[in-house]
């Protein structure tokens, strides 16, 4: 099959498209024909070698871990889908990933696709809302009323915090820069504010949960949002900082998502019922991954990267 793979760590450099063994099915897997995979920061990460103490790459390797496609075969134990289904999912990230012709991929960590989206969209979806749905949930304790900023807003996991948030029956404060306030501002953010502008958390006081996916300063700065035991939950690079939480009076925590089927059944009901949007940045095809890269490591992309092996 056609395939992505790098053979070490590197620059956009190290991806080759070339030829590569199918994968093997194990009993439980389906295997899942491609249409699209998501290009997402972990992506660029886990190529550049930041997560190899923690996570080593088998070489070569293939990356990219959201994927939409079809189900074209099933394991001898798989149970709950039919060849030809529609199906997307996060897939494990200990394996070879999307970025190629097919995956395999444990039917647990499969769910039916969204049917009010075309399928190749439905790989913009994946990671980032069970990213953004574990921050405010599972670690956020996310309640009615309660208030929420989100940093890097406009980007594939903070589009996701915004809707859900506001979903929730939060005050939502989406940080992202000026020209992205307006499609913010219709995903349900009730207030926007330009992360470009200095000492842009001057003003923005008792935030009960911040969902910081920029780091760097704009972090820093966030953290002067929180009320006294407030929670900031990182989902960029590095960690939150415990001590630095507990010096302030608040709590930290960091998110770490995790392939989740029956999760992903729930999302796809929202997107169905039209309470969840997906928006897509860019859509690059397959032999294009250096430029989809790219786009990622700009940190300038509005929605999702795709990449693309089946026609839309």
């Amino acid at each position: 099959m056609k395939a992505v793979r790098i053979h070490g760590y590197g620059d956009r450099a190290t991806l080759r498209c070339e030829n590569a063994p199918e994968p093997a099915l194990r009993p439980q897997d389906a295997l899942v024909r491609v249409h699209a995979a998501g290009v997402n920061p972990a992506d660029c990460q886990f190529r550049r070698g930041d997560y190899r103490d923690v996570a080593p790459l088998r070489f070569p390797a293939i990356l990219g871990w959201d994927v939409a496609g079809t189900v074209e075969r099933l394991g001898a134990e798989a149970v709950g889908f039919q060849p030809g289904d529609p199906v997307y999912a996060l897939c494990d990230m200990s394996r070879d990933g999307a970025y190629a012709e097919r995956v395999a991929v444990q039917c647990s960590h499969l769910a039916p696709a969204p049917r009010k989206l075309p399928l190749a969209q439905c790989a913009a979806v994946p990671l980032a809302s069970l990213t953004a749905w574990q921050a405010l949930f599972d670690l956020g304790q996310l309640q009615c009323g309660q208030s929420v900023l989100v940093t890097a807003a406009a980007g594939g996991v903070g589009q996701f915090a915004v809707q859900l948030a506001r979903g929730a029956g939060a005050r939502v404060v989406a940080v992202a820069s000026a020209a992205s306030h307006p499609a913010l501002r219709a995903l349900g953010a009730s207030d926007c504010v330009d992360y470009t502008r200095s000492a842009w958390q001057e003003g923005l006081r008792d935030i009960d949960l911040v969902i910081d996916g920029a780091g760097g300063e704009t972090r820093e700065h966030a953290w002067q949002t929180l009320r006294r035991g407030g929670l900031l939950v990182a989902i960029a690079m590095p960690p939150a900082d415990a001590a630095q939480a507990a010096a302030r009076g608040c709590r930290a925590a960091t998110a770490r998502v995790m392939p989740d089927g029956e999760r992903l059944r729930r999302i796809a009901a929202l997107i169905d019922d039209g309470r969840l949007r997906v928006s897509i940045d860019s859509v690059f095809p397959l032999e294009e991954v250096a430029a989809a890269h790219a786009r990622s490591e700009s940190r300038h992309a509005r929605g999702k990267i795709l990449l693309t092996l089946v026609a839309p």
